[in-house]
C-alpha cells in the first residue's frame, strides 16, 4: 500500500524520540486523537508484534496490532484491522533527529493530525534547560 508522509526535524536526541513514540503512557501527551493506551500483555512500551486497545478522544476503544517494528528506528501498526499511521526516527548527529509520520494515501488528510502529533513528541524529547 501507498503510504504519504510528514517529516519534521525534532532538537532532541533520536533515543529520546523513539522513547516517547513508544512509551503508550506518554500516547495522550502527544496523539491528538488518543485518550489512552493499553497493552493487552501489560507493560507501557510498544514491541514488535504488540497487541493492545487505543481508547480514541471521543472515547471509543478499538485493538491494535503492530505490524512491523526495527527497534529504535521504525514501527507501524493495525487499528481495527486497518493500516494505520507509520512511524519513523532517523539520528541527524547527537542532538538532533528526524521524525516521520506516515498515512495510508486514503488517509491524507490525517497528515495534519500526525503533523500535531510528531512537534508534541519534539517538545516532549528535547532536553529540558538547566
Amino acid at each position: 500500500m501507498r503510504f504519504v508522509h510528514t517529516t519534521i526535524e525534532a532538537a532532541a536526541p533520536a533515543a529520546a524520540v523513539w522513547d516517547v513514540l513508544v512509551d503508550l503512557d506518554q500516547w495522550p501527551g502527544w496523539g491528538p486523537t488518543v485518550r489512552a493506551a493499553e497493552l493487552d500483555r501489560g507493560g507501557r512500551r510498544l514491541r514488535a508484534a504488540a497487541r493492545g486497545t487505543v481508547t480514541t478522544a471521543v472515547g471509543v476503544s478499538v485493538p491494535f496490532v503492530v505490524t512491523r517494528w526495527v527497534a529504535g528506528e521504525r514501527w507501524s501498526w493495525d487499528v481495527a484491522g486497518m493500516p494505520a499511521t507509520s512511524h519513523s526516527v532517523q539520528p541527524l548527529g547527537a542532538d538532533r533527529c528526524a521524525l516521520t509520520f506516515g498515512v495510508p494515501w486514503f488517509a491524507a488528510p490525517y497528515l495534519a493530525v500526525c503533523r500535531v502529533a510528531a512537534e508534541r513528541i519534539a517538545d516532549l524529547a528535547a532536553p529540558t534547560p538547566e
